[in-house]
């Protein structure tokens, strides 16, 4: 990233945490760092890392494409959610009840999305979420009618943190192979975090098989993951880095075996484990992607 660059994103980070309506102190408390330290960040005296840049868009509700890029929809290394209106209202940090009903939109569903992941979609009620953030169930009904409404977004929002994760991680990778090995490393269900975000993806997988609706939901979220994929291939092949097996083929056998690693590692499969998904993927990639002399 060049200084230039580097001075936007420092402006755009100033300006989402401005609109946020949240004090910049209380606002590294949320990054979990010091306030010396994002200071310093927002001064140009360090630099974000790439787990900060992705708190950064979880906490502000705005995307890491836009902080580093300035556009939601920017060509980066990964695909962009179709929907990526996150973004707080124009003008809101000048008027505090946007402000205030935004935040509690988003607090929400980081709410909803926590509870369906740790207890299954069936398992959780509406005052459960109303509980977890401190409102009322009229409140969570005004902004979500319904349950199913609450996974569709635990289902946007995990797509959203995997975009804002692979961006924040992977943008200044230029080499495809090792970009595509960052990859898989960040969606490997290794941290509880991720694993959360799998637990959705499951629940979503066995709705989508049942329910016409969620199917299309679904496959609109899963094509942005299967694109990124493709993109960084395409790329590996274009600079001969890759073997030209065709990359839409390549694509569909990686994300195959991906998630069904993913599962196993997930439902506590005997001799199945992160390290084993991550041998065996490599594994793959080694042998059937790179190309030979």
């Amino acid at each position: 990233m060049n200084g230039e660059a580097t001075d936007d994103v420092r402006d755009r980070a100033r300006t989402a945490i401005h609109r946020s309506g949240i004090s910049q102190r209380e606002f590294a408390d949320r990054l979990g760092i010091d306030p010396t330290k994002l200071s310093k960040s927002l001064t140009g005296r360090r630099r974000f890392t790439p787990e900060e840049l992705a708190a950064i868009a979880h906490e502000a509700g705005v995307t890491v494409n836009w902080l580093l890029n300035g556009d939601d929809d920017a060509v980066t290394v990964a695909a962009a959610p179709r929907d990526t209106a996150v973004a707080r209202p124009a003008g809101a940090a000048d008027r505090p009840l946007a402000v205030k009903e935004h935040n509690r939109r988003l607090q929400i569903i980081e709410a909803a999305w926590t509870l369906i992941a740790e207890r299954g979609f069936h398992s959780v009620r509406v005052a459960q979420v109303a509980r977890a953030c401190g409102t009322s169930s009229a409140t969570v009904h005004y902004h979500f009618p319904t349950l199913n409404h609450l996974l569709e977004e635990a289902l946007r929002h995990s797509v959203k943190q995997a975009f804002d994760r692979q961006v924040a991680g992977l943008h200044e990778i230029e080499d495809a192979h090792e970009r595509l090995l960052s990859l898989i490393e960040l969606q490997l269900p290794a941290s509880e975090r991720l694993q959360l975000e799998w637990s959705i993806w499951m629940q979503v997988w066995t709705s989508a098989a049942l329910d016409p609706e969620m199917r299309e939901i679904h496959a609109d979220s899963y094509r942005r993951w299967h694109e990124t994929i493709a993109r960084t291939l395409t790329e590996g092949i274009e600079t001969g880095v890759f073997a030209d097996e065709g990359a839409e083929e390549m694509t569909k056998r990686l994300t195959a075996l991906i998630d069904g690693m993913g599962i196993q590692v997930m439902t506590g499969m005997p001799g199945r484990s992160v390290e084993h998904m991550r041998r065996t993927l490599h594994e793959l990639i080694e042998r059937e992607f790179l190309e030979r002399d």
